[in-house]
């Protein structure tokens, strides 16, 4: 007889259905254990100060908007905002890559 047990055993969670995603892709599962507490805790830091940047351009952009009436400056700085948002995620993507190839 079958108890509540070798249900949850045969359950996979949503980060382990992601990781077989990325496998039959043929991207290669991400070693944790790899990465050193010192690692861990630089990527979590850079995370916190991108994700601190983004925060202090909405707070910004949301200011500047409030002072804008001309529709096409208001487009101009949607258009920055957009630009500025794609380039502080992609400079926090690499620097996450770079500490988890143990580069500095």
């Amino acid at each position: 007889m079958k108890g509540p047990t070798d249900k949850a055993a045969g359950m996979k969670t949503a980060y382990e259905r992601a990781l077989e995603r990325l496998e039959a892709q043929g991207i290669e599962r991400p070693d944790l254990d790899a990465l050193s507490e010192a690692a861990r805790e630089a990527i979590a830091e850079a995370r916190k100060v991108t994700e601190a940047r983004l925060a202090e351009l909405e707070i910004l952009h949301a200011d500047k908007m409030a002072h804008l009436a001309d529709p096409l400056a208001r487009a101009e700085q949607e258009e920055f905002r957009r630009r500025e948002r794609e380039q502080i995620e992609r400079d926090g993507e690499a620097k996450i890559a770079r500490l988890r190839r143990g580069e500095a």
